[in-house]
């Protein structure tokens, strides 16, 4: 991948002439993304990831932690212990600028021999998992790190809303993907773009159903405005 999106969150803390990031998937339209949204503060979040944050306790792990908004917040007003992990170097670059002490270019599959007491997948935690099929593997190995009485605590979007009804009343969904929160999303930053990158929003029951075949319980803790939700993953 070309790191556009970490390319942007590098510029910005920097201030190295940002820009809006372009955003586009195969359900919606190009639309605009501000770089400084990433560097929200506490008071700046969705009640979602307010909520995520009051729950976080014990050694935490950020997974896809971008600008690091919530891992810093946990380190800095909360006084915890928080490793802040995404694949782009140029987000990590960023993170450790702003501080974060532990702040790794690591992929979640990839990690080992550690242990964790809250882990945080924020802003669409389930995109990660990319595709359905991939969701037991995705499942079991989150499970896998953490300690025991460990919580996960993830976050998405029923996108049913944002298809057409048929005649009958239903949802006119296409074939071509197993699942209909399956999507391409498409990034654009100073006249580049991005790699298509396959991003999976995951309605609550399938997250729920999918969870109890792992041997996980899943809770639903607060559900958002916008067809989002929180919920809590434990053994």
């Amino acid at each position: 991948m070309k790191d556009l999106f970490g390319k942007a969150i590098l510029d910005y803390q920097t201030n190295n002439s940002p820009e809006d990031l372009l955003t586009e998937t195969s359900i919606s339209e190009e639309d605009e993304m501000s770089v400084e949204y990433l560097f929200r503060s506490y008071e700046e979040m969705p009640p979602l990831e307010q909520k995520a944050l009051e729950l976080a306790k014990g050694r935490i792990l950020d997974i896809g932690c971008g600008a690091g908004s919530h891992s810093l917040y946990l380190q800095n007003k909360l006084n915890l212990e928080v490793t802040a992990i995404d694949i782009s170097p140029s987000a990590i670059k960023a993170c450790r600028l702003r501080g974060i002490k532990d702040a790794r270019i690591q992929n979640f599959m990839n990690l080992e021999n550690e242990k964790f007491d809250t882990i945080l997948l924020l802003m669409n935690g389930t995109g990660i998992c990319g595709k359905l099929k991939k969701l037991p593997q995705f499942l079991l190995k989150l499970k896998s790190l953490l300690n025991p009485g460990g919580q996960i605590l993830i976050d998405s979007s029923d996108i049913i809303y944002m298809f057409d009804e048929d005649e009958d009343g239903g949802k006119w969904i296409s074939s071509e993907n197993d699942y209909y929160g399956e999507i391409i999303f498409n990034i654009s930053y100073k006249g580049e773009k991005e790699i298509p990158l396959d991003w999976l929003y995951l309605d609550y029951n399938t997250l729920q159903n999918a969870a109890f075949a792992n041997n996980l319980e899943a809770e639903l803790i607060l559900e958002g405005e916008h067809y989002d939700y929180l919920a809590k993953l434990t053994q």
